[in-house]
């Protein structure tokens, strides 16, 4: 009943711009983290940024000072800002959510560990 759907990857030049989305799907009650992860041809997947629910952010160092990982609580959704993109920064990101509480059929249920089906995103040099 729950999902994760991300939105706005594409092909971009070296040092362009891209802002991802990712919004939970469903009668949502409360996200705990939401994480923003990405993963490179022949590499394992890596932590980008992450928020908590209260907005408090952290990076990975490659992304220090060019992403940003914001939350529209009201949404459901994390955004990540990306600029001055390097072709290093390509891959497959993921969204990913810890603990979701949600709403069915009456009864309130808690679940664990949800992955987006991620966005490519492609960084030409």
């Amino acid at each position: 009943q729950v999902q994760l759907v991300e939105s706005g990857g594409g092909l971009v030049q070296a040092g362009g711009s891209l802002r991802l989305s990712c919004a939970a799907s469903g009668s949502i009650f409360s996200i705990n983290a939401m994480d923003w992860y990405r993963q490179a041809p022949g590499k394992q997947r890596e932590l980008v940024a992450s928020s908590t629910s209260g907005g408090v952010a952290n990076y990975a160092d490659s992304v220090k000072g060019r992403f940003t990982i914001s939350r529209d609580n009201a949404k459901n959704t994390v955004y990540l800002q990306m600029n001055s993109l390097k072709p290093e920064d390509t891959g497959v990101y993921y969204c990913y959510a810890d603990k979701i509480r949600y709403y069915s059929g009456g009864y309130y249920y808690t679940k664990y560990n949800y992955w987006g089906q991620g966005t490519q995103v492609t960084v030409s040099s």
